[in-house]
């Protein structure tokens, strides 16, 4: 097939990790007889310094005709100025948005070879496969916010958290037909005993899945009781669906138990535009932009090369070339590879591009 795919590189090592992204799908396209056109854009704090927008007009318009958006991350210290009206934040908060994506799904698996990297106990780790599927469009990072100085001295701040019906129903029912396809387990996380938010969430999880999920499980649970669980007995969880900001939490959380924040992909999608056609997913690896280390070659480019994956069965529907690139990822893993984050104290390490060009190397053709 012939495809678009937008790359965002971004800001910190957001290029380093792109770059082993589209090294990936290049060998996919290579060995399984497709065409992938790939267009760089900025976005984030480099759009800032080079056209004054973390969102050019430019980039938006590439991401809505491309297929799928490869991104790498957004932000850094030279942007940090809270005060600031024009943030790298406001870059990906705004093509989220945008392209109407407002179902973020993170998958958290332990791979077999990482299994000691993480910092629990080998077997509460065993079976772990679960699904974050995170409410990406609203909530607290998308309401009002104000801040204003007080008479009598100092300032008050207030953010905004909002939800209504539809927006809960519709990543409810992303979330519930994973989970039929998966185990048939739905766990829906709040905080229905302080917020009025989560009270409207639980109500509504509840009807959706009773009436039009029935055969799958659903269980809610207070988000402080999910951070416990997560680590308690993080095999039992099938599919979780909880708010934006929740979810966020979530989901740094979980990365321990994948042995690292650099090795978690993410997908995020939307429903179909008003005329029918697919709306471009995006993809991304969950961790941030990491400035301390960018331009040194020591990034994790797993996480984004799993995203790209994520983009091949999501967006482009190709099931078999998924699998196909993520057993590549295994089998470097299998190979004795670790990048910095993932290498035991005193154990050898291999670079971002060393990495990558070893699971693009590694990357099967049909059989």
């Amino acid at each position: 097939m012939d495809a678009l795919i937008a790359v965002l590189p971004g800001d910190g090592i957001g290029p380093e990790v792109t770059a082993e992204g589209v090294r990936a799908l290049r060998a996919v396209a290579e060995r399984w007889g497709h065409r992938f056109e790939f267009v760089e854009a900025p976005i984030g704090g480099c759009a800032i310094d080079g056209t004054g927008s973390p969102l050019p007009i430019e980039t938006l318009a590439l991401s809505r005709r491309a297929h799928a958006v490869l991104l790498g991350a957004v932000g850094g210290p030279r942007w940090d100025d809270p005060g600031a009206k024009v943030r790298p934040e406001q870059g990906l908060l705004g093509l989220r948005r945008a392209l109407g994506l407002f179902a973020n799904l993170r998958p958290v698996a332990v791979r077999a070879a990482l299994a000691g990297a993480a910092p629990l106990r080998p077997e509460l780790l065993e079976g772990v496969d679960l699904l974050v599927v995170r409410e990406l469009t609203g909530g607290i990072y998308f309401g009002e916010k104000t801040r204003e100085a007080l008479p009598e001295g100092g300032e008050r701040a207030t953010d905004l958290c909002a939800y209504d019906t539809a927006e809960v129903e519709r990543v409810v029912r992303v979330a519930a037909a994973f989970a039929r396809a998966r185990r048939g387990r739905l766990t829906s996380v709040d905080k229905a005993n302080v917020l009025e938010t989560s009270r409207l969430w639980r109500s509504v999880a509840t009807r959706v899945v009773a009436a039009e999920f029935p055969d799958v499980r659903l269980e809610h649970m207070l988000v402080d009781a999910c951070a416990m669980h997560l680590l308690r007995r993080p095999a039992e969880f099938d599919v979780i669906v909880t708010e934006n900001m929740f979810g966020d939490i979530l989901t740094d959380e979980a990365s321990m138990l994948a042995g690292s924040l650099g090795v978690l992909p993410s997908a995020s999608l939307g429903a179909p535009a008003d005329d029918g056609r697919s709306r471009p997913g995006l993809y991304e690896p969950i961790h941030g932009s990491a400035p301390d280390i960018a331009g040194q070659g020591v990034a994790n480019p797993l996480g984004t090369i799993l995203s790209a994956a994520m983009l091949l069965r999501h967006s482009l529907h190709l099931e078999a070339e998924a699998v196909a690139l993520e057993s590549a990822v295994d089998r470097a893993l299998e190979q004795g590879l670790r990048t910095r984050d993932l290498a035991a104290p005193g154990q050898d390490w291999v670079s971002t591009g060393e990495m990558g060009r070893a699971v693009a190397e590694s990357v099967p053709g049909p059989a």
